[in-house]
């Protein structure tokens, strides 16, 4: 049985007229009454009652009435369903990210998404760069805001963001009362910094600037997530290197510091299944970009 048997069907039954019913359906008038025999053959019943001055259903046709026009009510919510998750109106968005960007591009674009796509069901994964990066490949989340480098040839990524590093020390530290430091001072300080694996590109970006300031970045501790890193600065057992957009944290604890030499900065970057982005994650993209260009 094809939905345009349906369509036709349902026409002549709510019209009781096979000529009114083929213009409302554009076509001519034998071939709707042969398509109506071909439905009736397949189903092995009458479907109307004909005479030269009337058409009437059959009992049959009156109990597949409302069955057809819930059928084709169905198949046009489910291919209008199709078409609006192809357009990324419809679906569901999953995304990745890095504790920073929930203070920077993430509720924004989020906020934004929602009012212009409501029928897109939004999930939040907070995740270290890594596991994003895997997680993309294997279409386990559609969208990372993340840190690069981003090293997998299923994963494409572009930066959306560039934001300086600080120094966050106790706020009891001597160098606390500053407005400003250069990093050389901060040599031989207890330390804590994610262990590499968690933030490569962070690590090396500060590893770098401890060397261009004349010393070994060694961190004394090695927590796993950046609220542990601020706990322990907090907490005045350490200090650390962070990005700006962190200074919300603790904020009567610890003092940030802006670091004059080196100059340091760290991209965040907006990162996508190279093979399988769905057009959601498209859309999530393009608020992102706009977001961040109105900065």
């Amino acid at each position: 049985m094809e939905l345009r048997h349906l369509r036709y069907f349902v026409a002549v039954a709510e019209e009781l007229h096979f000529g009114r019913a083929a213009r409302r359906l554009r076509i001519a008038q034998p071939p709707l009454s042969q398509q109506i025999r071909v439905l009736e053959d397949e189903l092995g019943t009458a479907l109307f009652i004909r005479s030269r001055r009337m058409v009437a259903l059959t009992e049959a046709g009156r109990l597949l009435l409302p069955e057809a026009r819930a059928t084709l009510g169905q198949a046009a919510r489910a291919a209008e369903t199709a078409r609006a998750a192809g357009q990324g109106e419809r679906g569901r968005l999953v995304i990745g990210f890095v504790t920073s960007a929930c203070y920077t591009v993430l509720p924004g674009a989020v906020r934004r998404f929602r009012e212009r796509y409501p029928g897109v069901e939004i999930h939040l994964k907070e995740m270290i760069p890594a596991e994003q990066v895997s997680a993309l490949a294997r279409r386990e989340i559609d969208v990372g805001l993340l840190r690069p480098p981003v090293e997998h040839a299923e994963v494409h990524s572009i930066p959306v963001l560039r934001e300086p590093l600080v120094a966050a020390l106790p706020s009891g530290h001597a160098k606390a009362g500053k407005a400003w430091l250069d990093l050389k001072v901060l040599a031989g300080e207890p330390l804590a910094l994610f262990p590499r694996r968690h933030g490569p590109g962070l690590i090396d970006a500060i590893s770098a600037a401890c060397h261009t300031a004349g010393f070994v970045c060694a961190p004394t501790y090695e927590p796993n997530d950046m609220q542990s890193i601020l706990a322990h600065v907090a907490a005045g057992l350490a200090v650390s290197i962070v990005p700006a957009s962190l200074r919300c944290f603790h904020a009567e604890a610890i003092r940030y510091l802006p670091i004059r030499r080196p100059r340091m900065t760290i991209d965040l970057h907006l990162a996508w299944s190279a093979s399988a982005a769905s057009a959601a994650a498209v859309r999530f993209r393009d608020i992102v970009q706009n977001e961040m260009s109105a900065v």
